[in-house]
C-alpha cells in the first residue's frame, strides 16, 4: 500500500437537505476537471493508480465522488437517478468547477449519463466503462445479472436499510482480511478480471478504496440496486452530449449487448470493444479513456443527432 498515491484533497461537501457528499481529488486544482463515478460496490478512491499519476503528470483534476451511504456521505435514497444531478451541481459550484467531463464505471455509468442529460451546458463529455442499461421504460434491456435485482426489487425497497446495515457489518468483518478476500474473489472471476485483479497496482487500488474510501458505511450499493430497477428519470435520447463507451466483450456482469443497446439509442455515442476483457477491463485503459474524453470540447449548438 506504500505505492498508493493519496488524494491531494479529501473531504465532504454540503448538498441539499442538510446532507453531505464525500469526495477525493487528485491532480492540480486548476486543471480541467473529471468527475469519476465509482462502481457498485465502490467508493471515491476507486480510481486506478495510473489515472492518479496521469492527473499529476498531465495537469488533469480528477474527483472521485461518493454516492449517498458510502464513506462519509449522508445516507439517502434519491427518487430517481436524475435527481442526483442537483447534488452534482452543488459539488461543482463548491469546487469552483465550471465545465466538467464524467467517467462512470459499471453502476456509475447511469449517474454519468444523467449528468449529460441534465447539465448539457456544463458537461463536455461522458465516458462509460461497462455501464448498466435501463431496466424500465422505452430504453430497457432484458437479461443479465441486473434482472435478479429487478426480481428482488420489492424486497430491496422494503429491506434496504437493514440490508445496508448488514453489508456495512460484513465489510467491517472482512476488512482485516481484505487482501486474501480479494484474492479469493479474483479466483472465481473470468480470465480478464482475474488477470487484472492479480496485478499489484489494481489490487492496491481496490484495497485503498475498501480500507479508506468505504471505511464508515456501505449502504450505497443497496440504494444503487433500488434505483437501477426503477425508471431513471430521463431517457437515453435526452443525453445529447458526446458519450464514449468501453465494454469488454467477455463481460460477465453487464452483458456486452446491453452496452451496445445503450450506445445505439444515445444521440452521440461510440462503442470501443475491449477484446477479451470482462467487467473491469475499462480500468486497465484509464489513460486512453481520459485522453479520449479530453478531446471532447464544448458541444456545438447546431449539432444534429444521428
Amino acid at each position: 500500500m506504500s505505492n498508493v498515491r493519496r488524494p491531494a484533497l479529501e473531504g465532504s461537501i454540503a448538498v441539499r437537505g442538510d446532507r453531505r457528499l464525500s469526495f477525493a481529488e487528485y491532480g492540480p486544482r486548476r486543471g480541467p476537471a473529471i468527475v469519476w463515478m465509482h462502481g457498485t460496490p465502490g467508493a471515491r478512491r476507486q480510481i486506478p493508480l495510473e489515472a492518479r499519476e496521469y492527473a499529476d503528470q498531465r495537469g488533469v483534476r480528477i474527483i472521485g465522488l461518493d454516492r449517498p451511504g458510502i464513506g462519509s456521505s449522508t445516507p439517502y435514497l434519491y427518487p430517481n437517478i436524475l435527481d442526483w444531478t442537483q447534488d452534482l451541481e452543488l459539488v461543482l459550484d463548491t469546487l469552483a468547477i465550471d465545465t466538467v467531463r464524467l467517467i462512470g464505471l459499471s453502476g456509475g455509468g447511469p449517474y454519468a449519463l444523467a449528468a449529460g442529460a441534465a447539465l448539457p451546458d456544463r458537461v463536455h463529455g461522458v465516458g462509460v466503462l461497462g455501464g448498466l442499461a435501463p431496466t424500465e421504460g422505452v430504453d430497457a434491456a432484458e437479461g443479465g445479472i441486473i434482472q435478479l435485482a429487478v426480481t428482488l426489487a420489492p424486497l430491496l425497497q422494503v429491506a434496504r436499510v437493514p440490508l445496508g446495515v448488514a453489508l456495512t457489518q460484513g465489510i467491517r468483518l472482512v476488512r482485516p482480511l481484505a487482501g486474501p478476500a480479494l484474492d479469493l474473489y479474483a479466483r472465481v472471476q473470468p480470465p480478464g478480471d482475474r488477470n487484472l485483479l492479480s496485478r499489484p497496482e489494481f489490487k492496491a487500488m481496490f484495497l485503498d478504496d475498501l480500507l479508506n474510501g468505504s471505511r464508515f458505511q456501505t449502504s450505497a450499493p443497496i440504494n444503487d440496486l433500488v434505483l437501477f430497477t426503477k425508471a431513471w428519470g430521463f431517457e437515453l435520447a435526452d443525453v445529447r452530449v458526446p458519450v464514449r463507451w468501453w465494454h469488454g466483450d467477455d463481460d460477465h456482469i453487464v452483458p456486452f449487448r446491453h452496452g451496445a443497446h445503450v450506445v445505439e439509442r444515445l444521440p452521440d455515442a461510440t462503442m470501443t470493444v475491449i477484446d477479451g476483457e470482462s467487467h473491469l477491463g475499462g480500468l486497465s485503459i484509464a489513460q486512453d479513456v481520459i485522453d479520449t474524453l479530453m478531446e471532447l470540447g464544448p458541444r456545438r449548438a447546431d449539432a444534429v443527432p444521428r
